[in-house]
Parts: structure tokens; sequence; C-alpha cells
């Protein structure tokens, strides 16, 4: 697997894992709200979803860096197959959440585009790269 690809991968898997905390402990804070682009009327009937959002991509981000160590230290077709695996998953939880914008469940309606592209680009980076 080359550089580009582990590093997107990588980069991918450790912003999971930093916003996880955000989404799942500290929703309420204003600035993390702002962070997000959600608004925080009804936050309390979401807070399980958020938790529990937060909580897979966080599984995601450690199954990523893990399939990374693997690929440099163990079995390269292995942990190339679970960085596979991992970007795949990335990339297409990352479209669904421009799907349910498209969908009006956004609100505000629009307010996904920027985490959707952000949360888009790097496993498609290395997912390509992995390909080429």
């Amino acid at each position: 697997m080359n550089v580009v690809a582990q590093f997107s991968a990588g980069l991918s898997a450790l912003i999971l894992i930093a916003v996880f905390p955000l989404e799942a402990f500290l929703i309420e804070r204003p600035w993390v709200q702002r962070f997000l682009a959600i608004e925080p009327i009804g936050l309390e009937n979401v807070r399980l979803w958020s938790f529990c959002i937060g909580a897979r991509n966080a599984i995601a981000g450690v199954a990523t860096l893990i399939g990374l160590w693997i690929v440099n230290y163990g079995d390269l077709a292995a942990g190339t197959m679970i960085v596979i695996i991992s970007c795949c998953y990335m990339l297409l939880s990352s479209l669904a959440m421009g799907v349910a914008d498209l969908l009006g469940y956004w609100r505000p309606r629009g307010g996904s585009v920027k985490g959707t592209i952000a949360s888009s680009v790097f496993p498609a980076v290395a997912l390509l790269a992995i390909a080429v």
C-alpha cells in the first residue's frame, strides 16, 4: 500500500477518533453544535443516536489504524483488506449523511455539505490510491 493511501486512511481514522468525544459526550456545547453544523433544538431526543454514531465512527477509525499497523508490520493483504473495508464504511456513511440532508432530515437543510465533503475526501483518496 502506497504512502498516499496510508496517509489518507490514517488521517481519516484520526479525524473520526477525534470527533467521537464531541458527538458522544459534548454535543450539548454550543461550540460543538457550531462545529458539527447542528441546531440545539430537540438535542435530548437524538443523544442516543449521536453517541452511537460517534462510537461507530471511532470503531471505524481504530479498525483503520489496526489495518495500517498490519500493513506495515504483519500481513500486507490482510491489513489492506481491513483498511479497504474501513474506508468504504467511512465513505459510504459520509455519503449517507449527504443523502439524509437531501431528504430534508438535516436541520438546517444543507448543513451537512461541509461535513459530507470533508469526511468523504480522505477515505475516497485512500481507496483510489489503493486501487491504482
